[in-house]
């Protein structure tokens, strides 16, 4: 399974909409109505589901699912 995709249904657990809904710049609090609690488990559930560690200053940038994605990316990339 792909990066994006697992990344798209973890999302999907939060949220109303399908992975098909989710495009790069859906807005986590905006679209679909993310609340600061609801970002902080699915944060959690980033960390344990991709094997990283979010760094803070990183973290309190991510806006859409492109960023968060990008982000992912680069952090398994990096290790």
């Amino acid at each position: 399974m792909s990066i994006e995709k697992q990344f798209k249904e973890l999302v999907s657990q939060y949220c109303q909409a399908s992975t098909d809904e989710l495009k790069g710049d859906s807005r986590f609090r905006e679209d679909l109505d993310f609340s600061s609690l609801d970002f902080m488990s699915f944060l959690g559930e980033l960390e344990d589901e991709f094997d990283i560690e979010l760094q803070q200053e990183r973290i309190v940038n991510i806006r859409t699912i492109g960023e968060a994605l990008s982000m992912i990316q680069d952090l398994q990339e990096a290790s």
